[in-house]
């Protein structure tokens, strides 16, 4: 079976605030019967049990919204009571949660802190930046809660990272973002291009353009590269030298095909992607349906076919390897027609062109590094048992240890 992960919307789109780009809220009106959209018990117990009974090398959990937390404590209990009654032995699971940490309690930080759930915090620089767009439902910064959220998560020992939105509020700010970020002692960074379209296909007044995300990446590029490599995580950026280094797509974007994760709203239905949670698009239902019907799915296979349907100038472009035609979010009217060029087009050249030959270098140094100290593990452990000069190397080269690991030995 392909390896695949879960993202769950277990309030649907329900939150505690008002984001005022929020792209999820409106799908609240894909379940209109209900107000109020929690997952149930029996939901969550189907959900965990059929995909922990799947052959899969992690269970990827990623607990997101609306707000998750509007669940209460006591949800995340049985998050990890089921995992541990449906995982096989030596199973190895991960859980993930993205939250605005506005409803964190010491006793929920403790817990996510025990189960070591990787904690995003939704957060977009300091309180001018963060409180224009993201307020809370009387209008009011959600900044203040924000931070002492993230205090709790912090004194019970809760692994964290900084998702920022980067949108009109903080598109002209970047070198001061990331500094903000690092100020505030975050080390994994994420940042997220605000894109999203009105009925007439134009952007939202919320929205960055392709030439604002472009001069965007570049600053944030020059500023971590000027002596936070081994410092600070940037998930683009540890994508693309992923990439080089050993091959792997570590984000959906830089894929041939949409096909990675599935998206579980709180009824227990399924979507392909959390962009795309429309009704023609629903996969079936956790309760009625198993996993390997849900990968087997026509209107998934369709749906992952459309991400490598890229416009004609993409076939000519030099960075198509690393762009692939970016989200077909991004591509008007919001994936409408994946023939599209990418709102962000320009932007994304721009910053591959400016930074990859360097992320390429710095990969190339990474696997050399590596490769090193593998070798002068191999050769110290040779020595200690006393292995011939003219004995085969133990790296498995087929030369003699001589003329192979032996100048490694520390």
């Amino acid at each position: 079976m392909k390896p695949f992960s879960l993202l769950i919307k277990p309030t649907s789109a329900d939150c505690n605030l008002r984001c005022e780009y929020c792209f999820y809220l409106p799908r609240s009106e894909l379940y209109p019967e209900c107000t109020r959209h929690r997952m149930s018990n029996a939901v969550l117990e189907a959900m965990i049990s059929g995909y922990m009974g799947t052959d899969q090398p992690q269970y990827a959990f990623g607990w997101q919204g609306g707000e998750p937390l509007l669940m209460g404590e006591d949800f995340f209990h049985k998050i990890t009571d089921l995992q541990k009654v449906c995982g096989r032995p030596g199973a190895v699971v991960a859980n993930g949660l993205q939250t605005n940490t506005t409803l964190v309690t010491e006793s929920l930080a403790q817990h996510l802190a025990k189960y070591k759930f990787l904690t995003g915090v939704s957060l977009d620089g300091w309180p001018e930046l963060h409180d224009r767009f993201r307020k809370a439902i009387d209008g009011r910064g959600s900044h203040r809660m924000v931070m002492a959220g993230l205090e709790k998560l912090r004194k019970a020992g809760v692994e964290t990272n900084v998702l920022c939105l980067v949108s009109q509020a903080n598109v002209s700010h970047p070198r001061e973002v990331y500094r903000w970020f690092k100020d505030q002692s975050f080390l994994y960074h994420q940042y997220i291009p605000c894109v999203e379209f009105e009925e007439d296909e134009s952007l939202t007044p919320h929205s960055i353009t392709g030439e604002e995300w472009g001069e965007f990446l570049c600053e944030i590029y020059d500023e971590w590269r000027a002596g936070d490599e081994r410092t600070v995580s940037v998930r683009l950026f540890d994508s693309i030298m992923m990439r080089y280094f050993n091959g792997t797509r570590t984000i959906c974007r830089m894929g041939h095909d949409c096909r990675h994760y599935f998206v579980v709203e709180h009824n227990g239905d399924v979507y392909p992607c959390d962009f795309f949670v429309d009704p023609e698009l629903r996969l079936g239902n956790v309760c009625e349906n198993s996993w390997e019907e849900l990968l087997a799915s026509d209107v998934y296979a369709e749906f992952g076919k459309r991400k490598s349907k890229w416009n004609a100038r993409c076939e000519k472009c030099e960075v198509l390897d690393l762009c692939m035609g970016d989200c077909l979010k991004h591509r008007p009217p919001r994936g409408g027609d994946p023939h599209a060029l990418s709102t962000l087009c320009a932007g994304w050249k721009r910053f591959f062109l400016h930074a990859c030959d360097d992320l390429k270098a710095l990969a190339n140094e990474e696997r050399q590094r590596r490769d090193t100290a593998r070798r002068a593990e191999i050769a110290s452990a040779a020595v200690a048992r006393h292995i011939s000069r003219n004995a085969p190397c133990p790296c498995g080269s087929g030369r003699k240890f001589k003329q192979c690991c032996m100048k490694y030995a520390r």
